[in-house]
């Protein structure tokens, strides 16, 4: 199945597109919204049987704005540096460990919303990511191999960026992630089940229509799995919560010379079975 939120900014409503359909149904019989609550309370299962039920009413998406597919996570925990390539690009040193940061999670917004660039920011930068939705809680998970049944699903995620105030204003990599919508979201949340080869996908990030990165899931040095058990063993993982996984090479700040977003900018990004999106950079009002 796919998830996904339609209407105006705070007043989404749920929506459902089955395995192998094109035609979107009404999900607001089943949740109010895709959150937390609906995760935890085995809302997927839910979800799925009245889909095979064929109870829920077929709705028209057009024309409608794609939201976020989850209302607001729980948390959104990164992962710096993993893929090979773009910590070559980056200059840095293969991770032994993951490099874990947090990420506002008022800085979700839908996958065609605009970003807007902060004040006084010079480097606005991309990173499309694969996000990974924690489906259950996950606390001091075994072992890696267990760590699947803990994933509701994938989306994509830009992980917008500011490098001067990440890297440059006092060392701490958070406040550089965490200005307001830099995390486009969606357009929809794949359920685990559809993705059977989550190590295997092609991503690919285009500015104005020009290819800045591309890569493949199987450039990850800690696989999906991994990091979920990993972080796991850190802080509890709770339904709603997103795990980006890192980005392949092509970021701004590894062009040389460097490249970052002005006002107008167009970024589309799209990752292999989960779809695309379009968003537009813009000056802060």
């Amino acid at each position: 199945m796919k998830l996904l939120r339609y209407g105006p900014f705070g007043n989404e409503r749920p929506a459902v597109i089955p395995t192998e359909q094109r035609d979107a149904l009404d999900a607001s019989s089943i949740t109010d919204d895709f959150d937390s609550e609906f995760f935890s309370n085995d809302g997927l299962v839910r979800l799925d049987n009245a889909v095979r039920e064929g109870v829920l009413p077929k709705i028209s998406i057009d024309g409608q704005r794609i939201g976020s597919p989850i209302r607001r996570p729980g948390k959104i925990v990164c992962i710096g540096l993993n893929y090979r390539k773009h910590a070559d690009e980056s200059g840095m040193e293969i991770p032994k460990e993951p490099v874990i940061f947090m990420k506002a999670a008022n800085t979700v917004v839908g996958p065609n919303d605009d970003v807007y660039i902060p004040r006084g920011s010079c480097k606005t930068d991309w990173e499309i990511e694969l996000a990974v939705l924690i489906g259950r809680v996950a606390s001091y998970v075994d072992d890696p191999t267990a760590a699947s049944k803990y994933i509701a699903g994938y989306a994509i995620s830009n992980d917008v960026s500011e490098r001067e105030f990440q890297l440059e204003r006092g060392g701490q990599w958070d406040k550089g992630k965490s200005c307001a919508t830099f995390n486009p979201l969606g357009p929809w949340i794949v359920t685990a089940d559809e993705v059977l080869f989550p190590q295997q996908l092609d991503m690919r990030l285009d500015v104005n229509e020009q290819c800045e990165q591309t890569g493949n899931t199987s450039d990850m040095i800690f696989t999906i799995n991994y990091l979920v058990w990993y972080v796991s063993q850190f802080m509890v993982l709770e339904p709603g919560d997103i795990i980006n996984t890192g980005t392949p090479a092509g970021v701004g700040l590894g062009k040389q010379p460097p490249r970052y977003l002005v006002s107008g900018d167009e970024m589309y990004l799209s990752i292999q079975g989960l779809g695309d999106q379009r968003s537009r950079a813009i000056s802060t009002p």
